[in-house]
C-alpha cells in the first residue's frame, strides 16, 4: 500500500521501502537506486545535526547538478533543514550576498567553484564549515568522507507543513535578488497534481536538464523522484549529448526551456537520432516563439504541454495540453494555457479591479503553490501577496474560454535563454562607469535566447567609450549571462514627468511588428 508523503523527506523514504532496487538517479554512468539514495541522505541529515545545525537552518549548495545534490537535497530535508542552491553562473559578489543574506551555516562546493569560494571566504558571515562536493581541497573535507562518517539511522525528525523545504534566490527589481521561501506544503500540492500530467510513474525514464538553483531544475527533477521515475540527471547542456542520451536511454518524459527546444533542433544529428522513444516534452520558463514551436512539432514525435509559472508559486500554476497544440491555430499556440487543478487566475487592472475577457492587466494566482513569502522582507512579501493571491509582474490577459496570454512584464524583467534578469540590476552595474551619465536596460528580440539585454547609454560630456570597454566594465559585477549583448548610444532618455524612464518607448522600436512584447 502506498504511503501518502507528509514530507519532502518521505519520498525517499517511501520509495525505499516498496521499490528500493529501481535506480534513482543515473549521472555520468553511475546509478543510484532509490535504497542507497535513501539511505545517504539519511548519513547527510545526521551530519548536518552532528554540524551543530538546528531545524529551518539553511545549508547553502553552490555546483553544477549531480547525483550528491539529491543526496544533500533529501539529507537536508530529513533533518528539517533548508537547502538553498546558488545560481553557479552569478559574480562572486553576488554569490556572497545570497550566502549571507540565507544566513547558511554550512556550504557544499564544487571543484569548479573552489575559486570563487576561495575569494569570498573570508567575507562569508555565518558560514561555520565548507565541505568540497568532489575534487581534493586542502582545507574542505570531501562530501563522501564527510556523509560516510556520519551514523545511517534516519532521524525521523517532526516536520511541518508549514516549513520550508527549500529557498530559491530570483531576481529583484531593487537588483537584489530574493530568496522565495517554498514550504513541505508547497511543494506537496504540486507534486502529486502535476505528475499525471507529465506522464510519469515508477521506472519511467526522466531527462534532468536545467540547473538546480531554477526551479526548473530542481522542482522536474523532484517530480521524477516522487513519482519514482529513473531521472537521468545532466551537468551541462550539451545538445548532441542531450539527443544521444534520448536515444541511448530511451528517454520518455522531459522539460525543456525554449531556447534548448531551439538548440536541438538546430543539431544536424537529430535528423538521425531516434526520438521514438519520448511521449512528452514540457517546455517553460519563457515564451516560445510560434515558429520555433511549429518546426519542433514537426521534428520531435511526442506530446508538448506549455507550463506558465513562476519560482514564487513552486512552478507550473497552468498547462496548455499536447492536443491544444495545433500548428493550424496560431493563436492558441501562444497561449500558456488554462488554470490547472488547485489554481484560480485574475487578470488586474491599474485600479485593482477585476479585468473582462481580453483585457490586459497584471497577472494574479491564488493556489496551495503559492510561497510563504521572501526570506526577511515582510514589505516585499505583502507587495507581492494581497489578500491570497500572488501578483506576478506579468501583463495578460484572458480569453472566453480561461486560455491565458501573456502579453508583457508590468517590471520590465527579461527573459534570455529562460533565465530572469532584471534591468535595475544591469543599469547598476553599468552606472558606475565613469563616463556614463544615464542608462536603461531593456530586452530586446533575439532569435537564439528570445530575448537579449540591450543596454541605452547616455555619455557625460566629452566622455568616450565603446560598447566593449562597457560590457568588460559590467562584467566584472554582474553575472555573464545578464551582460548586455549590444549597447547604443543616444543623447537622452525619455521620461516622463515625474523621471521614471519611459521602458516601453525605448522597447517600442525594436518590438515594432510583434504580436506580443515578450519573445
Amino acid at each position: 500500500m502506498t504511503t501518502v508523503p507528509t514530507s519532502i523527506a518521505d519520498i525517499v523514504r517511501n520509495h525505499a521501502r516498496q521499490q528500493g532496487a529501481t535506480p534513482a538517479l543515473v549521472f555520468q554512468g553511475r546509478t543510484t537506486d532509490y535504497a542507497t539514495l535513501d539511505r545517504r541522505a539519511s548519513h547527510v541529515a545526521n551530519g548536518l545535526r552532528a554540524a551543530g545545525l538546528k531545524p529551518q537552518a539553511r545549508v547553502a549548495h553552490l555546483d553544477k547538478s549531480d547525483d550528491a545534490f539529491f543526496e544533500l537535497f533529501f539529507g537536508c530535508a530529513k533533518a528539517n533543514c533548508v537547502m538553498v542552491s546558488v545560481n553557479w553562473r552569478l559574480a562572486p559578489p553576488e554569490i556572497l550576498h545570497i550566502v549571507n543574506d540565507a544566513e547558511a551555516e554550512i556550504l557544499f562546493v564544487g571543484e569548479e567553484y573552489f575559486p570563487v569560494v576561495e575569494r569570498i571566504r573570508s567575507q562569508l558571515t555565518t558560514v561555520r564549515t565548507i565541505v568540497a562536493l568532489n575534487g581534493i581541497h586542502p582545507d574542505f573535507e570531501a562530501f563522501a568522507r564527510w556523509r560516510d562518517r556520519q551514523p545511517a539511522d534516519d532521524p525521523m525528525l517532526p516536520i511541518a507543513p508549514d516549513d520550508v523545504a527549500v529557498q530559491f534566490y530570483t531576481s529583484g527589481t531593487t537588483g537584489l535578488p530574493k530568496g522565495a521561501q517554498l514550504t513541505n506544503y508547497n511543494l506537496l500540492h504540486l507534486l502529486p497534481t502535476w505528475t499525471p500530467t507529465w506522464h510519469m510513474a515508477p521506472a519511467v525514464r526522466n531527462i534532468v536538464v536545467l540547473p538546480m538553483f531554477h526551479i526548473g531544475g530542481a522542482g522536474w527533477a523532484l517530480a521524477g523522484l516522487y513519482a519514482g521515475c529513473t531521472n537521468y540527471v545532466m551537468r551541462d547542456v550539451v545538445p548532441l549529448e542531450i539527443l544521444n542520451l534520448i536515444q541511448e536511454q530511451r528517454i520518455a518524459v522531459a522539460l525543456f526551456v525554449p531556447a534548448i527546444i531551439l538548440f536541438l533542433v538546430q543539431t544536424p544529428q537529430i535528423r538521425e537520432t531516434d526520438l521514438s522513444s519520448l511521449k512528452l516534452i514540457v517546455y517553460g520558463a519563457a515564451p516560445i516563439p510560434a515558429d520555433l514551436l511549429r518546426q519542433a512539432l514537426k521534428i520531435f514525435p511526442c506530446g508538448f504541454q506549455q507550463v506558465y509559472g513562476l519560482t514564487e508559486s513552486t512552478g507550473a500554476v497552468t498547462l496548455l495540453p499536447p492536443e491544444d497544440h495545433d500548428p493550424d491555430d496560431p493563436k492558441k499556440l501562444l497561449s500558456c494555457g488554462y488554470a490547472h487543478k488547485g489554481v484560480e487566475l485574475r487578470i488586474v487592472g491599474d485600479d485593482g479591479t477585476d479585468c473582462g475577457p481580453n483585457q490586459v492587466g497584471e497577472i494574479a494566482i491564488r493556489s496551495p503553490q503559492v510561497m510563504k513569502g521572501y526570506w526577511k522582507l515582510p514589505d516585499a512579501s505583502k507587495r507581492a501577496m494581497r489578500e491570497g493571491w500572488l501578483f506576478t509582474g506579468d501583463a495578460g490577459y484572458l480569453d472566453e474560454k480561461g486560455y491565458l496570454y501573456i502579453y508583457d512584464r508590468v517590471k520590465d524583467m527579461i527573459v534570455s535563454g529562460g533565465e530572469n534578469i532584471y534591468p535595475a540590476e544591469v543599469e547598476s552595474a553599468l552606472f558606475g562607469h565613469p563616463a556614463v551619465a544615464d542608462v536603461a536596460v531593456i530586452g530586446v528580440p533575439d532569435e537564439r535566447w528570445g530575448e537579449a539585454v540591450k543596454a541605452v547609454v547616455v555619455k557625460k560630456p566629452g566622455a568616450e567609450i565603446n560598447p566593449g570597454e562597457l560590457i568588460g566594465w559590467a562584467r566584472e559585477r554582474i553575472a555573464g549571462y545578464k551582460l548586455p549583448k549590444s549597447v547604443d548610444f543616444v543623447d537622452a532618455l525619455p521620461r516622463n514627468p515625474t523621471g521614471k524612464i519611459l521602458k516601453r518607448e525605448l522597447r517600442k522600436p525594436y518590438w515594432e511588428g510583434k504580436e506580443r512584447q515578450v519573445n
